[in-house]
């Protein structure tokens, strides 16, 4: 097993640690170091035992409350999973009918009938004005 030296609050620690897991060692030693040092700037010194306890239940909070985080995310996680389900599961809506009024035919002659004498004016129109030239 590989002997480790960490610091932690400017005290020297030797620590044995499984094979390949140094960096891990080191890295969580670095955590409760920063928790150490900002005890240790508020108090001052205080006897080692003591550092590690403050500095691990400092560590300990975070922890939790990250824990509790990821709880809350996770549940609203689920939430919003079972509501796009729900959605997915959900038949189509059925189609909107929609009504086009029907022309009457009359209409239709009567528009047509309007065109022709318009195409008849416009053409006696130019007639005349062809003449008067």
């Amino acid at each position: 097993m590989p002997e480790v030296t960490i610091s932690i609050g400017g005290r020297n620690f030797e620590v044995s640690c499984q094979e390949g897991e140094e960096s891990y060692l080191h890295s969580a030693a670095k955590m409760l170091d920063t928790e150490a040092q900002a005890l240790a700037s508020q108090i001052g010194r205080i006897p080692e035992p003591r550092m590690l306890l403050m500095a691990g239940l400092m560590l300990a909070d975070k922890t939790a409350a990250m824990e509790d985080k990821v709880s809350s995310v996770e549940e609203q996680l689920s939430a919003v999973q079972a509501e796009l389900t729900a959605l997915q599961n959900k038949p189509a809506p059925a189609p909107e009918r929609v009504e086009v009024p029907v022309v009457p035919p009359q209409v239709t002659d009567t528009l047509a009938e309007i065109a022709a004498r318009t195409e008849s004016i416009a053409a006696a129109i130019e007639d005349k004005s062809r003449a008067a030239d």
